[in-house]
């Protein structure tokens, strides 16, 4: 017998599991049959497990091998796959796409497009995992990032899509519809949301509490999460490291209540070292072996943390059931049978991405990573139609500034097969017929002098998203260590200022020659008032884009014509913004609830062409609360370039008997158009869209009574509006 374990009170097929017995279908065990049920394969599983065995496959590593269970592994993925390889390890480093950061992504306003960057990102790592050159599993990616950018000091803001629950949500819906695949039965990979739930501080982050109330849960921060499980599949989640309301969210009650009960979770996972955060930081426990039974119970099926030795010690003394390690593992091996892993490859379409070249130096892979640069940049301003400028009038060029000759990737980015800089691409577009003067600083006058000698300057300016080379050892023990730039932030620290401290260069520049374009390489928000001021054109781009200067290039010389969207506010100065602990945005945060007018709005974006939007029209005059109607709108390119125009639909509630969003976005669409072409664009608008929750009924509720529903081309450029009854 393979172990010493009882065997009575066992099924049939695991009594012939453990006797080495083949059934019907030829396999060893009767988990390999495709054909039983899927929870009867699990429990055959269990009853072949050793309580050593059953502690270990709750890490990362959720194989069995004596019983031929494959890992299915784990790696960061929230704009490619991160595999920077590890000497201690013995890992090699692996290439892979690598897409804009998320806001970047975001900007786009293209969930399509995301999610076929999230199916080049799960190509590429059933690749890895099933080649014979690399056989490194990795098939559930921590990502989307399902968090909201609340604030524009959050450290972290480079991470998520946006400050809007909505759009946040249809975007982490369509990376984890790309990750996971479209097949009937099996995922191509799992997606692993982070970090459940309102976590956006990063200063004190260990032990921080954010406190709401459960109105802003169903309405404003679960709202990704929530979209990404019910209306795309998801079925992994890391809880963050903050608490909400003063309990822990490794020991909140919601993680059973509403993450696996309601919305049918199967992997709960730690984040790194939350659980020795509930001993040093919170003082909850005296020991790790109380904090990882307590998380255990409350839902955590994979530790990301120091759990092993406590857990065989909880399962000796009888704090911990074995009972309870099979319900974890349940969950868990779902995921496993999803994959395909313990089936034959036959029928599983995803088995055979294995062969041939890698995915990444392939034509489809880097269309798509140029397409996802290109539509991620935001043309800010355009006075006097400074954009695009044109290649023939050029003979020499100052490309100027600390990101003109740069890739910049944050501490989640991995290494792609390729990387262009803004002046790589710059040369590439212009040839060697024209000179590039370039000067990545104004010391010795450097960049004033190039900027002279120049018919136009284009100066690059932003934020370094790890603050320098060495955050891998700028840790501390609740954050990181402050960056140079305090308007710097990153994983672990906060922003102290929205002032971007390279504006003066952008100064010295233009100074020079008052023909500037300004390219903010940027993570997050600043409060660049001079610049919008003075500066002609002012273009957005997100970090880490492996095709960041061809796109720009692209952009510069009109060879694409820029139709990305802004996904947070731009406030015009820090004292818009709430005190950064408030986590109650109906207190004046993001344009959902602002007050003031900011500096750039949200949904802000220009383009070379212009549009011109009309016969707004709702196929009905009523809806009912479970509901769907079809807003149309007549959109027209009335100028000279072929161009994208995000329409976006925006609903307000005039008559509502609680506090509601000045107004919330609740649908959108990019559309391309050629010049003087004119297309009707229909968005769906559902009912749940408007729901609210109604905190005595303990529901989401959609509200009898008017609702004014906006189109327009950013939040503050509302073209069109009409109105909508809500009927019972």
């Amino acid at each position: 017998m393979q172990n010493k374990r009882t065997i009575s009170g066992m099924g049939a097929l695991a009594l012939c599991a453990v006797l080495g017995g083949s059934n019907a279908s030829g396999a060893t065990y009767s988990f390999q049959d495709p054909a039983q049920p899927v929870e009867a394969r699990i429990a055959n599983m269990l009853s072949l497990m050793t309580a050593d065995e059953k502690i270990e496959a709750l890490s990362t590593n959720s194989g069995v091998p004596r019983l031929g269970i494959p890992n299915f592994g784990s790696t960061e993925g929230i704009h490619g796959i991160v595999r920077r390889g590890d000497a201690k390890k013995g890992r090699q480093a692996i290439t892979t796409t690598q897409f804009p950061q998320p806001p970047g992504m975001g900007a786009s306003w293209n969930p399509e497009l995301v999610r076929r960057a999230a199916q080049v990102q799960s190509v590429e790592a059933r690749y890895i995992t099933q080649s014979a050159a690399y056989g490194q599993p990795m098939l559930m990616q921590w990502g989307p990032q399902a968090d909201l950018a609340r604030d524009p000091r959050w450290g972290r803001s480079e991470e998520v899509y946006s400050e809007d629950p909505y759009l946040a949500g249809s975007m982490a819906a369509a990376f984890t519809r790309g990750l996971q695949g479209e097949h009937p039965r099996y995922w191509r990979g799992a997606a692993l949301l982070k970090h459940f739930l309102a976590n956006s501080n990063e200063n004190g982050r260990a032990n921080s509490s954010s406190d709401f109330d459960e109105r802003l849960f169903w309405e404003y921060y679960a709202v990704p999460f929530r979209m990404s499980f019910e209306e795309a599949g998801a079925r992994g989640v890391m809880a963050a490291y903050n608490a909400w309301n003063g309990t822990p969210m490794h020991l909140h009650p919601v993680l059973r209540d509403t993450v696996i009960g309601k919305w049918g979770v199967d992997v709960v996972s730690s984040d790194g070292g939350a659980v020795g955060n509930l001993v040093k930081w919170y003082k909850i426990f005296p020991s790790q072996k109380e904090a990882a039974v307590a998380v255990l119970k409350s839902g955590i099926n994979q530790y990301l943390d120091t759990y092993k030795d406590e857990l065989r010690a909880a399962l000796k003394d009888g704090t911990v059931a074995e009972s309870e390690l099979d319900e974890a593992l349940a969950r868990k091996f779902r995921v496993t049978i999803r994959l395909g892993l313990v089936d034959p490859p036959e029928g599983n379409p995803y088995a055979a991405i294995k062969d041939g070249p890698a995915p990444w130096l392939g034509e489809d892979h880097q269309a798509v990573s140029l397409r996802m640069a290109l539509e991620s940049i935001v043309l800010m301003k355009n006075a006097q139609r400074t954009l695009p400028l044109a290649k023939g009038r050029i003979k020499r060029i100052a490309v100027i500034g600390p990101h003109a000759d740069s890739v910049h990737w944050d501490w989640y980015g991995g290494i792609p097969p390729h990387k262009v800089t803004a002046l790589d691409g710059i040369r590439a577009a212009l040839g060697p017929g024209v000179t590039v003067h370039h000067a990545a600083d104004n010391t010795g006058g450097a960049a004033a002098k190039a900027a002279r000698e120049s018919d136009v300057a284009v100066v690059f300016v932003g934020n370094d998203p790890t603050c320098g080379p060495n955050m891998a050892t700028d840790w501390t023990d609740n954050g990181t260590k402050p960056c140079a730039d305090p308007g710097d932030g990153r994983e672990g620290r906060d922003r102290e200022t929205l002032a971007l401290a390279q504006e003066e260069l952008v100064k010295q520049v233009l100074a020079a020659n008052p023909r500037t374009v300004m390219v903010l390489m940027s993570s997050f928000p600043y409060t660049i008032n001079w610049s919008k001021q003075h500066v002609p054109a002012i273009l957005q781009m997100a970090h880490s884009s492996q095709d960041q200067g061809t796109a720009l290039a692209k952009v510069l010389f009109g060879d694409y014509n820029p139709g990305g969207k802004l996904v947070a506010t731009w406030p015009a100065s820090m004292a818009q913004l709430p005190p950064m602990m408030d986590y109650d945005i109906r207190k004046g945060r993001t344009y959902l609830y602002a007050r003031d007018k900011p500096l750039f709005a949200f949904g802000h974006g220009l383009s070379y062409t212009s549009f011109r939007y009309t016969k707004l029209r709702v196929e009905a005059d009523s809806l009912k609360p479970d509901g769907a109607v079809g807003v149309d709108v007549e959109v027209a390119n009335t100028g000279k370039l072929a161009g994208d125009s995000v329409v976006q639909l925006y609903a307000s509630w005039p008559e509502s008997a609680v506090a509601r969003p000045r107004q919330a976005l609740v649908g959108f669409q990019r559309v391309s158009l050629r010049p003087g072409e004119k297309r009707t664009v229909r968005i769906p608008l559902e009912a749940k869209r408007l729901a609210y929750w109604n905190a005595q009924r303990k529901a989401l509720e959609v509200e009898p009574g008017p609702v004014k529903l906006m189109v327009g081309e950013a939040s503050d450029a509302i073209r069109l509006s009409t109105a909508i009854e809500v009927r019972p």
